[in-house]
């Protein structure tokens, strides 16, 4: 998946912002659960990477329904 800027969310439809947003939460379950068994992810800082572009996704949704 692809960590995303600001910018680049701002100039998808809904539709495609909606697509990432279930990628990008599906993602971040996988990695837990690797984390939660006890295993270690192969990029430690995804997680964190994940996080923050949910929130940049649900800020521009957000923002567009006012």
């Amino acid at each position: 998946m692809a960590i995303f800027k600001i910018d680049e969310i701002r100039n998808m439809n809904a539709e495609e912002i909606s697509e990432e947003l279930h990628k990008l939460e599906s993602e971040l379950i996988r990695e837990r659960g690797v984390v939660t068994a006890g295993g270690a992810p192969e990029k430690p800082g995804r997680i964190k990477d994940i996080r923050r572009t949910i929130a940049r996704i649900k800020t521009v949704q957000t923002e567009r329904r006012k």
